[in-house]
């Protein structure tokens, strides 16, 4: 069964920090071949790109309201991927969602991406 799990959401207040982590289970190749992304869903408001770490985390990509803010980043060896958000602000209030696919391109793409994790909720208090 594949699997992915999100987890460390939470209340934190602006200008503060979180890790997610999203780890993965019963993918059906090597971890690594798979590209990593983050999305997010804010209240009322459709699902967008965050960020991906491409397959063998050789390439990362962020969307720009993040840049310089949030880091992607993966562990092949425990099939995990991670998230660090600093400097949070009210804004990034959102269920966090991390996708895995095979795909090599448009990965800022939710439609390139074949598996979803069940989100992690992220609230940011001004």
């Amino acid at each position: 069964q594949v699997q992915l799990v999100e987890s460390g959401g939470g209340l934190v207040q602006a200008g503060g920090s979180l890790t997610l982590s999203c780890a993965a289970s019963g993918l059906p190749l090597t971890f690594s071949m798979y590209a990593m992304g983050w999305f997010r869903q804010a209240p009322g408001k459709e699902r967008e790109f965050v960020a991906v770490n491409s397959w063998g985390g050789g390439d990362t990509y962020y969307q720009d309201s993040v840049k310089g803010r949030f880091t992607i980043s993966r562990n092949n060896a425990k099939n995990t991927v991670y998230q660090q958000m600093n400097s949070l602000k009210y804004e990034d209030t959102a269920v966090y969602y991390c996708a895995a696919t095979r795909r090599r391109t448009w990965l800022m793409r939710e439609s390139q991406y074949d598996l979803w994790g069940q989100g992690t909720s992220v609230t940011v208090s001004s």
